[in-house]
């Protein structure tokens, strides 16, 4: 999975993953803290919270356009520079009158625009490592392990937010509303640590970063679809975005309705293995021994086999040792957000080895089958937290009057997570397999465009906050269900451009 990949992926994919470290660190308590320090209602907390998402996802499509002119490489390193003046605004405590929220709202105006100029370039600067013959076999498993290291970065991040916040409240004797701007700091030196890595790494992808200009003269010729095949391979994207569009705006959810649930009604205590599971470096120990198992049955060399089962061994005796002094844990309710991008690292290589397996017996289903059943996960974790909000009492908002199991969020977690994996980067692969070569610019940033409007939807939710909590999770299985119910009525036509 690692071997015959170019070197200029784990250079990239590192300055990525500090970039999404700042990110999802601020994302991670960046709801509480709009509650926190002005006061803003549910309603508005949620259109400020998909407002920013939308924008930070739609910019890259104009990123993409200017880097068509400017070339990625320079819109990468501006876009960097912008995102870290958006959280150093951000990190600054300016109190709660228009003053603050004035800068408030510049600082993430700076982000979405640095992000939109970061984001996708970084990853076409990924995919152009590609086109040399020797890794083109090589580009689905390196995006799915620049996706895999990009969530690293989101692993560490709520735990991060929470340990900088606790150091500024006991230690500095900062008020809990002020100590969110600690949180924002640790976005500030993660991205000047992307950026770093990005300039010192420069020689292991310098093959891609030849002027637009000079690329043209000795591009190959590229595939000649007529006028009919075009249309109906837009036509087919453009349905594909508009499914997706829903779930993202369900994915959307884990930084807004399922952080509120986390803080209102679920226990603010954990002990035992349930309490081992908020610690990041548990998690991380389970991540590492899943990549070991995995090396020991595909490792060629028998050094190799007993080194991958020299880690796990050590890694079961760590956990039962620290499973022995484990007590009872408080848990916050950002570190939920820790689990999706754990699952995500953890479970990258399961789905890699059983799409492998399944392609090797000619089984392995296309790509709009795959968005199909991910659409159908996402609706299977939502009616999960319906039916279990249903034997709820129905307290007013915001009282903490009742203590769900932890279990819950992180089951819920696993499975968007599985959601996830089946349709994202399996998406944006559909996507670059799929679009007319004229278009292909346009047709992934419209990728962009529908994840942008998925993430503006996902304020209806948090409007629907103050409604009983089955209604708020029914509604949210609905739409993933008839999504994923339109996905299957086209399959056939998917299929033929697939």
């Amino acid at each position: 999975m690692f071997e015959g990949q170019p070197k200029g992926l784990w250079t990239l994919a590192i300055a990525n993953t500090g970039e999404r470290f700042g990110y999802y660190t601020m994302l991670a308590v960046f709801t509480l803290f709009l509650g926190a320090k002005f006061g803003f209602s549910e309603g508005v907390t949620s259109n400020i919270y998909a407002c920013f998402l939308m924008m930070a996802y739609f910019l890259p499509l104009l990123g993409g356009i200017a880097a068509d002119l400017w070339g990625y490489s320079r819109m990468v390193v501006i876009g960097i520079s912008v995102m870290f003046f958006g959280y150093l605004l951000l990190s600054i405590p300016l109190g709660a009158d228009w003053i603050g929220i004035s800068a408030m709202g510049a600082a993430l105006l700076l982000v979405c625009v640095g992000t939109g100029l970061f984001k996708g370039n970084l990853q076409v600067m990924v995919g152009d490592l590609y086109n040399d013959p020797r890794y083109a076999d090589k580009r689905d498993s390196g995006f799915s392990l620049f996706y895999m290291l990009i969530n690293v970065g989101a692993l560490f991040a709520p735990t991060a937010a929470i340990k900088m916040m606790d150091w500024a409240q006991t230690t500095l004797s900062f008020s809990k509303a002020d100590s969110y701007h600690f949180a924002f700091s640790v976005a500030c030196v993660s991205v000047i640590v992307s950026m770093l890595i990005y300039f010192l790494g420069r020689s292991t992808y310098k093959q891609v970063l030849t002027p637009r200009k000079k690329q043209a003269k000795t591009a190959e010729p590229v595939e000649q679809l007529s006028k009919s095949e075009t249309k109906e391979r837009i036509v087919c994207l453009c349905l594909v975005f508009a499914v997706v569009i829903f779930f993202w705006m369900a994915f959307g959810q884990n930084g807004l309705t399922l952080t509120w649930f986390a803080d209102e009604f679920t226990a603010r205590e954990a002990s035992g293995a349930q309490g081992m599971m908020f610690d990041v470096l548990n998690l991380s120990l389970v991540i590492v021994a899943v990549f070991a198992l995995f090396s020991l049955f595909q490792s060629k060399k028998t050094l190799g086999k007993v080194i991958s089962a020299f880690i796990i061994v050590a890694i079961a005796v760590i956990l039962g040792y620290r499973y022995t002094k484990a007590g009872t844990v408080a848990i916050d309710a950002p570190i939920f957000q820790q689990f999706n991008p754990g699952f995500v690292v953890g479970l990258t290589p399961v789905s890699i080895a059983l799409f492998s397996w399944l392609a090797k017996k000619g089984r392995e289903p296309k790509a709009p089958v795959k968005i199909g059943l991910g659409m159908l996960v996402a609706a299977l974790a939502y009616l999960i937290m319906m039916l279990y909000t249903l034997r709820m009492p129905m307290p007013q908002h915001p009282q903490h009057v009742y203590d769900a199991t932890p279990n819950l969020l992180v089951t819920t977690y696993l499975i968007m997570t599985f959601a996830e994996l089946l349709l994202s980067p399996i998406g944006i692969s559909f996507v670059s397999k799929v679009a007319p070569p004229k278009f292909r610019g346009m047709m992934m940033g419209g990728w962009f465009v529908a994840t942008a409007i998925g993430n503006l939807l996902s304020a209806v939710p948090g409007h629907m906050w103050s409604r009983p909590l089955p209604v708020v999770w029914g509604t949210l299985m609905v739409i993933c269900l008839v999504a994923a119910l339109l996905i299957f009525a086209i399959i056939r036509k998917l299929n033929r451009v697939a």
